[in-house]
């Protein structure tokens, strides 16, 4: 074991791992991460704190990872490059890992421009690959890096995201593949809605022997209704919604469109168990925690092994 996460014990165990996610509020009442968290404690292995989520401000990743671990639960920080030259993040790293985060992920984030304060000036001192090598030096090798000793290094489980849709596809795995140089353990990947698409990516992964070398998490994201699965399909970069997903949920009436959603999304994690490499799943129920729960019984995961 590199880490004392319970996200490593888990996959080490062999077990499918399932992560969820909160988003801080957009202010300082802590109650607003509590209550999220209080729905899904009982069905997930880690929770992931969004840090600045869209470009928009809201309370710190670490912070509401802090409250997150006084629950007794698993956070799982955020952290992107976006916001912090690599000063501030290794001195972050130091701080959270001292207040008991033992899990991150790595990010780059999103522009300013696309977020609430555009005038920002973005940072990106480090993009997420050299921010994986960077966290795994301090860790394994005890190093800054600009090259100094640590006196005790923190013991990060290190994780990244993946997008198997983004174009052009040929190269989505060539990317994964130097996160996995760099030293990633763990992959979150983007939202799977093309479900043979992500297979074709998987089929790439394990061809490579990737999958011996990372866990991947498939990134599960139940549809609300039909307006949403068209907003996503047109507006959001990234995404992959085939018009079966649209043409299924057209079908339903309005009022079962969010049942219909959960339904699709079960069924795609079952389908997904089954795939080679797949070790588990990050659902992204997006302002819709309470159902969780139900996305994790109905995929056969309930109950979470004891590690």
């Amino acid at each position: 074991m590199k880490t004392e996460s319970r996200l490593e014990k888990v996959l080490a165990s062999g077990q499918l791992a399932v992560t969820s996610e909160v988003g801080p509020p957009r202010g300082c009442n802590v109650d607003v991460i509590k209550e999220k968290a209080n729905m899904i404690k009982d069905y997930v292995d880690g929770i992931n704190i969004t840090d600045n989520q869209t470009a928009m401000v809201r309370m710190s990743s670490i912070a509401g990872g802090i409250v997150i671990k006084q629950m007794g639960l698993d956070p799982i920080i955020q952290m992107v490059s976006r916001d912090r030259n690599r000063l501030a993040m290794q001195s972050d790293i130091l701080g959270a890992y001292a207040l008991g985060c033992n899990t991150m992920l790595c990010l780059s984030g999103d522009h300013p421009q696309f977020g609430d304060h555009p005038m920002a000036k973005p940072v990106y001192d480090i993009d997420s690959i050299n921010m994986i090598k960077m966290v795994k030096d301090m860790r394994d090798e005890g190093k800054f890096q600009g090259g100094a000793d640590i006196t005790e290094p923190p013991k990060m489980f290190i994780g990244a995201a993946a997008n198997p849709f983004a174009d052009p596809f040929e190269l989505r795995v060539m990317r994964l593949a130097k996160k996995v140089a760099a030293g990633v353990d763990f992959i979150q990947t983007q939202c799977i809605f093309n479900t043979a698409k992500f297979e074709e990516w998987m089929k790439q992964v394990v061809d490579r022997g990737l999958d011996e070398k990372v866990a991947i998490l498939a990134g599960i994201t139940p549809m609300k209704s039909l307006g949403m699965a068209k907003y996503m399909k047109s507006k959001v970069p990234g995404m992959d919604i085939p018009d079966e997903v649209i043409d299924r949920l057209a079908g339903v009436d309005k009022e079962k469109q969010a049942e219909e959603g959960i339904k699709m999304a079960i069924e795609q994690m079952q389908r997904l168990k089954e795939c080679k490499g797949v070790k588990g799943f990050h659902i992204m129920a997006i302002e819709w925690e309470q159902k969780v729960p139900e996305l994790v019984k109905g995929a056969g995961l309930y109950p979470r092994p004891e590690v």
